[in-house]
Order: structure tokens, then sequence, then C-alpha cells
């Protein structure tokens, strides 16, 4: 089982929303996907109760049981983990950014935005852990020396996972009735946008880097 975590120590940033889409569009592809949302305003265990279905099952988490449960949903035959976690600087945020694979740190591309990472990316530095930073809610292509202006600064502080994710009415839709983009509107742009950033995840987690340091897989899955 890989587990890949969307953390920022900021709000507002749509984390909660991209893991769901990303959720669903991985388990078309055909994983096993289970979620844990250790958000304490539990915005995704919402999302699955409007969803109404099984498929993708959300489950509220406390940091102190993290790692028993995913040892558990490894055992059970899950193949994908998505943690979602609160903007704010929590042990439980701490907790899902040691446990994942991948950390995920999605950013608006707006200067406080990029600024506010830095707290994040040295706490995953710190912890010797694998991350990406995700440009997301990029404004429209009249703008986009703005959005340039964030992949380079990106770039240079560790690492941009593609593609840049765009605003989009999509999202906020597909969420509010419980499914993801590419179910909302599957021949649509943001399902495209969220069928790519599943496959470079995909890709990134096939190397098993251990990334700036951090544990080995291996190491990780024998300590579990």
């Amino acid at each position: 089982m890989r587990t890949i975590a969307f953390v920022t120590q900021k709000g507002g940033v749509g984390k909660s929303t991209l893991a769901s889409s990303v959720a669903v569009a991985a388990f078309e592809a055909g994983e096993r996907v289970f979620v844990l949302d250790l958000d304490p305003q539990q915005s995704l265990v919402k999302w699955s109760k409007t969803r109404g279905e099984k498929d993708v099952p959300v489950v509220e988490m406390k940091a102190g049981k993290l790692a028993k449960a995913l040892a558990q949903l490894a055992k059970d035959g899950v193949t994908l983990c998505i943690i979602d976690t609160s903007g704010a600087d929590l042990p439980a945020t701490v907790a899902a950014m040691e446990a994942a694979d991948l950390n995920i740190v999605p950013t608006r591309p707006n200067a406080f935005d990029l600024w506010a990472t830095e707290a994040t990316r040295k706490t995953l530095r710190d912890l010797g852990k694998d991350y990406a930073f995700l440009l997301t809610q990029c404004p429209p292509a009249q703008q986009s020396a703005r959005v340039a202006e964030g992949v380079t600064a990106l770039e240079a502080m560790g690492g941009l996972i593609s593609p840049l994710i765009s605003a989009r009415v999509d999202y906020q839709e597909a969420a509010r009735h419980g499914l993801g983009a590419t179910e909302y509107n599957p021949s649509g742009y943001a399902a495209e946008e969220i069928r790519k950033l599943w496959s470079s995840v995909k890709r990134r987690l096939a190397k098993g880097k251990a990334g700036q340091g951090g544990t080995p897989v291996k190491k990780i899955a024998k300590a579990a």
C-alpha cells in the first residue's frame, strides 16, 4: 500500500477538494482507495456522506490511531491511502507527514501563499520526507505571468508536480455533489487535469523515492 497526504500549514488552498477528486480518479484507474480525514472540520467525511457510496471509503481519524489504521488497511488489501489534513499547524498534520510516502503541498500562485509554504517545507525537510508542491487555483491565461513566477519559485524550493490546477467551477460543483471532477464532467478540463495529476502522483510513487533524506519505503513498511 502507498500513502499520500495533502498537507500545508495554511488553509484555503483546496486540499479536501483535490484529495476527493484524486481519490476518485485513482479508484477509476483500478486502485483500491481508502481516505483518512484528519481535519477537524471533517470536510471529506461530509463529502462521503453526500456521495452515499462505499466505493471510496472515508473515515475520521485521530493522529494517535493513524499508524495502526494504516497497518490494518494494508492487511485489508487497500492499495492507496489518501490522508487529508488541517490547514493549521497541528500534531495530526505532522503525523500525516510522517506516515506518507509522498506529501503533496498545494499552494496558490501568489506571494503570500508561496511564503506560507516555507513552514511546511521546513517541517517536511526536518522529517526527511518526500514532498512535491502543487500549484492550484491558478488564474486565467491572461494572468499567466503570475503563474510562471509561482512555478519558478516552487521549483527552486524543492520540486513541483504537474499539471497546474486551474480555478474551475467543476471542482467546486463536484465536491458539492459528493463526486470527483472526473465523475461530474468526465470530458471537462478539470477531469483532464485530475487524471494527469493522478498519473504524475502514481509515477512519483512508483519511483519509491525516499526524497529529501527520508526513510526508504521498505523500512517504513517494516516498522509498521
